[in-house]
């Protein structure tokens, strides 16, 4: 990490993964390594610390050696509920942070340079910043100041729990990414895992590029 500015990742592992059959997605295996080992290991050099946000028996991802944050609004209210636990937990731990960077676990191909850019992008007047790429916007990859907790929990207990509005509604800067090579093809760098059929053509093409 290059910057002088003290950025800790929060890992969004706190969804249901009903489309993959449920469980966690992100310790299914990609290139022969759970998918969450990939992201911390893409993320871990661009930050100062790591927080896994995820429901349930924490004791699961021990072999990570990270801390663990459930999220503290009931009824698995969505990624926003795991952006705020991951900020409440930023708040508590590393009080000297200003902000965090989030990263879904299940998108295995983003950036090795997203929080410089992120950083890079910052404005006094709007400092939350999130990615967007070919596909759209993704509202849930973006880096946030610690103090938006308090208005995620306001949210979140108003019932809006649609990251896209709320980063709307925060004027959230967009950076642009381009697509990014994986193995021999062009792929979205935020192509998330949702399904079997992708957790295999994501494992073809790591294959393609290890050959």
């Amino acid at each position: 990490m290059n910057s002088s500015e003290h950025v800790v990742g929060i890992l969004l592992a706190g969804g249901k993964s009903s489309r993959m059959g449920g469980g966690d997605k992100c310790l299914r295996s990609l290139g022969g390594r759970p998918i969450l080992a990939r992201i911390i290991e893409r993320l871990e050099p661009q930050v100062t610390g790591l927080v896994i946000n995820a429901n349930g028996e924490g004791s699961r991802f021990a072999e990570f050696g990270l801390p663990v944050v459930a999220d503290s609004i009931a009824g698995f209210a969505g990624p926003l509920a795991g952006i705020h636990a991951g900020l409440e937990w930023v708040k508590s731990n590393r009080p000297e942070v200003r902000y965090a960077v989030t990263a879904p676990t299940d998108t295995p191909f983003f950036p090795a340079d997203i929080v410089n850019r992120f950083l890079g992008e910052l404005k006094g007047s709007r400092p939350l910043v999130v990615a967007r790429s070919d596909t759209g916007v993704h509202p849930v990859v973006g880096l946030w100041p610690v103090e938006l907790s308090t208005d995620l929990e306001d949210a979140l207990r108003r019932g809006n729990r649609k990251a896209g509005e709320f980063v709307r509604q925060h004027s959230a800067i967009e950076v642009y990414f381009e697509t990014t090579k994986v193995g021999g093809s062009l792929v979205d760098p935020f192509l998330n895992i949702n399904e079997p059929e992708e957790l295999s053509k994501a494992d073809a093409l790591l294959k393609e590029q290890m050959l």
